[in-house]
């Protein structure tokens, strides 16, 4: 029993009758990453951020991007090695055996699925009010039943727009993301622009008020700079994305790693500026928890054009988290089919060498996700997927280099047990940081995962 829940997968270049189409080059990964980490969260989380750690959630970004710069030195690694779809989910496999591989694997369907519902209705949080100006579309039909309305219409329909890209053809998607991603740096550019002449020390005083470690406030809100760090975790990852891109990479031995590292240096840098340009620029307390934080401080700077300019180009630019993650997730359930894990007719390919079958049946999840449930409720929980998921490849990265020391790596990760230690400890401390109620959910869903492994996959998985 213990050989079949721990057997391993043997990659085997070019064998699947089911093989995706390599049409990406580097520039195109570096713009999926940078499409898939810069978004939602700096736009909207840093006002979170600030409610829990004050001025210290500058050092919530730092914490939080160290541990995410570590896990994609180890997925750098990683995807080299092992230049096959699937990313997390396939090295697991590869390395540790099925069990892991299918809790992995099952962690990040939870993960791009909420990420991909967030993500939409931050963009439909943007866009509404534009829509009831524009078109006097109904505020009922773009809040879900809990903020009061009866169905988030816009967060489906952006939805439905990119799966129809995704079906047309991942080239011409990258591209047109590529384009986005450069309207969406430019809009945090113009932001630092705007608000760093504005600093003032003072705003930094007191700098931790609710202290490092998370702990309960008397108002019963979890606070702390690593309670902080936890949820703007969700604003860092996005390049695990490119992993999954790993068989539709022209040149995966260079090109994964210059997507997956770069995309990772260049957000750090851009989110570390965006932090201290607002935490400086006004009070925390001013724009804590604010929906839209970065327009808020531009409008309170006396700057209404700058905060229009940065909406406008949220509503425009969204849409390229939505593609990364999309991919990401339509990638992983293709990956596990194409294995036997899931029902094996999802992993079919159109000619144009796309999943239909997986990318329709996502859609149809993640619109239902967004157009029912509020963000509040979507985004933690995708942390604790994530987290499984880094730590997982740190893991494999470690025991790979102890398994087999000499095999060919076209990147190394430097100092590797320096690098995988932290990411390891790092991605366990976030998630013992994370609320106690996302903990929860997150063992809910893993127990629901290993049931349909028992009753379903374990016996009809294709190990090779």
């Amino acid at each position: 029993m213990s050989d079949s829940l721990f057997r391993r997968k043997a990659i085997v270049p070019d064998a699947h009758e089911h093989k995706l189409a390599r049409t990406l080059g580097w520039p195109h990964l570096v713009a999926l990453g940078v499409g898939a980490i810069v978004g939602t969260g700096i736009l909207t989380l840093i006002g979170v951020g600030a409610d829990k750690a004050g001025p210290a959630v500058i050092l919530s970004f730092v914490i939080a991007g160290l541990i995410c710069a570590c896990a994609a030195l180890a997925y750098a690694e990683m995807a080299t090695m092992i230049p096959a779809s699937g990313s997390a989910y396939t090295y697991s496999y590869v390395v540790i055996g099925e069990l892991i591989a299918w809790i992995v694997g099952w962690s990040l369907i939870l993960e791009y699925s909420l990420v991909v519902s967030a993500v939409a209705v931050g963009w439909s949080g943007y866009a509404a009010p534009l829509l009831h100006e524009w078109a006097r579309v109904p505020q009922e039909l773009m809040q879900g039943p809990e903020l009061g309305g009866i169905v988030n219409l816009p967060a489906i329909a952006i939805i439905a727009v990119v799966a129809g890209m995704l079906l047309y053809s991942m080239r011409e998607s990258a591209t047109v993301n590529a384009i986005l991603v450069l309207v969406k740096i430019v809009a945090l550019a113009v932001f630092v622009a705007v608000a760093l002449p504005a600093f003032d020390a003072a705003n930094l005083e007191p700098f931790s008020p609710f202290g490092f470690a998370k702990h309960m406030g008397p108002d019963g809100v979890e606070r702390g700079v690593m309670a902080a760090a936890a949820i703007i975790f969700f604003a860092f990852y996005g390049f695990d994305a490119i992993a999954t891109a790993a068989e539709e990479a022209k040149n995966p031995d260079r090109d994964l790693k210059i997507g997956i590292v770069g995309s990772m240096i260049a957000c750090v840098l851009i989110y570390i500026a965006v932090a201290v340009a607002a935490v400086g620029a006004i009070s925390y307390s001013r724009f804590a928890n604010s929906p839209e934080p970065l327009a808020l401080i531009l409008r309170e700077l006396g700057q209404p054009l700058a905060a229009h300019y940065l909406a406008i180009s949220a509503v425009i630019a969204l849409p390229t988290v939505i593609l990364a993650f999309f991919y990401g997730q339509s990638r992983i359930f293709f990956t596990m089919a194409r294995d036997g894990l899931l029902p094996a007719s999802l992993a079919k390919l159109s000619a144009r060498g796309t999943p239909v079958r997986i990318t329709i049946f996502t859609a149809a999840v993640v619109a239902v996700l967004a157009g029912f449930i509020p963000l509040g409720e979507l985004a933690a929980l995708a942390n604790a997927g994530t987290l499984a998921a880094f730590t997982a490849v740190s893991v494999c990265m470690l025991i790979m280099r102890r398994r087999a020391p000499d095999a060919p790596r076209t990147f190394r990760a430097p100092m590797p047990w320096v690098v995988g230690g932290i990411a390891v400890l790092g991605c366990i401390y976030l998630f013992f940081s994370l609320p106690a109620k996302t903990q929860l959910w997150f063992l809910v869903w893993n127990i629901g995962g290993l049931a349909v492994y028992f009753l379903y996959a374990r016996s009809r998985a294709v190990a090779g």
